[in-house]
């Protein structure tokens, strides 16, 4: 009897649309030399912070019973508050899927062979091992918010303080696809990046440009000149 197929959906996730994805890309591999069948492979560039990512909410949706979603880490799934955090874990095992993330303790197997007082036992232990590295994730990521806003307040007292520099090119690219007729959510596509910046970055080039032409509604129609 041949063993059945298992089945993997994979969550790359980055946290700002400068950083970039290749060192988690690897994880595609690792997951398909373990055995696995990769369905798909969701990438994001938002914070693990934000409960309403895009791919996230794209690959939880897509989840069928048995399959397992595989991260680089818990903090790429969540760096929510750990309520948020665990009703997120609570939705991927409601569609009857689970979680293979390098330092999670994986005690499903265990578990499904175990009955009684064992297997409550086991799944007390898995909860509580998920719950630490849920809190860890967002510990980790209050941590570095705090010591950000230090070094930006030490940096203002210096004098020394600019902000982050706009990447240009990357605005150009938005800029020209709005121009060229694109939707804010297929630029956002096509460029890479968030919904919010494209509609920051189209905002900011109108006030510097007030001149240029207006955005053309389609099915509007012409207002009549008063008579």
């Amino acid at each position: 009897m041949s063993n059945p197929v298992r089945v993997a959906r994979v969550y790359l996730r980055v946290s700002t649309d400068e950083q970039d994805l290749t060192r988690q890309e690897a994880i595609v591999d690792a997951a398909r030399a373990a055995g696995y069948y990769v369905a798909a492979v969701y990438r994001e560039k938002a914070s693990g912070a934000r409960p309403d990512r895009p791919e996230l909410l794209r690959m939880v949706a897509d989840l069928q019973p048995g399959e397992v979603v595989v991260a680089e880490k818990i903090d790429r799934i969540s760096r929510l508050p750990l309520a948020e955090a665990e009703l997120l874990v609570a939705t991927i095992r409601a569609k009857g899927a689970r979680l293979a993330v390098p330092g999670i303790v994986d005690l499903s197997d265990l578990v499904a062979d175990s009955a009684g007082v064992a297997r409550i036992v086991l799944e007390a232990v898995q909860d509580m091992l998920l719950r630490v590295a849920l809190q860890t994730a967002r510990d980790d990521y209050e941590t570095r918010r705090e010591r950000q806003r230090e070094g930006i307040e030490i940096a203002k007292r210096a004098g020394r303080y600019r902000g982050r520099k706009p990447d240009l090119a990357h605005h150009r690219r938005i800029i020209g696809l709005r121009e060229a007729g694109m939707s804010i959510a297929r630029t956002a596509e096509l460029a890479g990046c968030s919904i919010a910046q494209v509609k920051r970055v189209t905002a900011l080039h109108r006030a510097k440009n007030p001149t240029d032409k207006p955005e053309i509604v389609p099915n509007a129609r012409p207002v009549a000149p008063p008579a």
